[in-house]
């Protein structure tokens, strides 16, 4: 991707000198988890709780964490990592020009998400946040949350290098952004008590997998040659079905909660050939045509 001397993002912040201690609740579990059992125990124990959640037996913000304090300290950084901090603030620049124009195409703004990057532990709107969780997005507070070390987990773990599987990444992260401002996350919140939720988290996160595809229909002039391989290789890599084979040797479709490998690849394509909002509605058709 060509984006070095390009426009950063003011809409960052740098959590990285920030450390959080304290931490009470599950959190202090998952961090156990995580140093006991590695990705793989971090992944069972988060299919156990969505379980649990899906069915009202367990409330999010318990599971991501209580009471905390933050402490600040001087931001000390490599090179390589000042260069991804560099690299992500560009694309969520990018993204923000991008989503800007097409909702002032249908005459409204866009309010721009912020972007923290952290490392280890941030404390959000939502809970807790922890590096293991990998990049997520908060609707309470419109931010998106990046521990940079993720990426190489990205690259290592899940064989997905480049910095285009990094950007699709983010793109992801800002299509819930958008998903949030058309009020289709909420809809779906709101179900989560259903036992048919997952197969509507399905559908929110293929859909999320469309923006991005919609973001990379509108960016391709600084695209490189091999960064549409790059994408498609990591959205293939964090399908469902894979990490479910690759961390306990089996699959369970029902337990799904953001498609399959194929699917999330076809649907990232899909936004990049259309770049149209409106071909996106991953709500209206049935489950089994996703």
């Amino acid at each position: 991707m060509k984006w070095k001397g390009r426009r950063q993002s003011d809409n960052v912040i740098d959590s990285r000198g920030k450390k959080v201690v304290n931490t009470a609740g599950a959190g202090m579990l998952l961090n156990f988890v995580g140093r006991r059992f590695g990705l793989k125990g971090i992944m069972i124990l988060f299919a156990v709780f969505g379980m649990l959640w899906i069915t009202g037996l367990v409330d999010p913000g318990m599971f991501l964490g209580g009471p905390s304090q933050t402490q600040s300290g001087p931001v000390q950084a490599s090179p390589e990592e000042q260069e991804r901090f560099d690299f992500v603030t560009v694309v969520l620049a990018d993204t923000e020009d991008v989503w800007n124009g097409l909702f002032a195409g249908y005459g409204e703004d866009y309010p721009e998400p912020q972007l923290e990057i952290y490392r280890g532990r941030v404390q959000t709107g939502c809970g807790m946040g922890m590096s293991q969780m990998g990049p997520f997005y908060c609707p309470s507070d419109q931010k998106v949350y990046v521990d940079l070390g993720f990426y190489d987990e990205l690259e290592q773990t899940f064989q997905a290098p480049g910095d285009f599987a990094q950007a699709y990444v983010i793109a992801h992260e800002v299509g819930h952004h958008v998903q949030t401002l058309l009020g289709t996350s909420q809809k779906v919140h709101a179900m989560r008590n259903r036992p048919d939720y997952n197969e509507y988290s399905v559908r929110l996160e293929l859909q999320a997998d469309y923006y991005a595809g919609v973001w990379a229909h509108h960016n391709r002039r600084y695209l490189d040659e091999g960064d549409i391989m790059e994408a498609v290789r990591a959205a293939n890599a964090i399908g469902d079905d894979a990490i479910q084979g690759r961390m306990q040797g089996r699959v369970v479709p029902h337990t799904f909660t953001h498609g399959t490998s194929e699917q999330r690849t076809r649907w990232f394509t899909s936004g990049l050939k259309s770049g149209r909002l409106e071909d996106g509605d991953t709500f209206a058709m049935r489950y089994e045509d996703l």
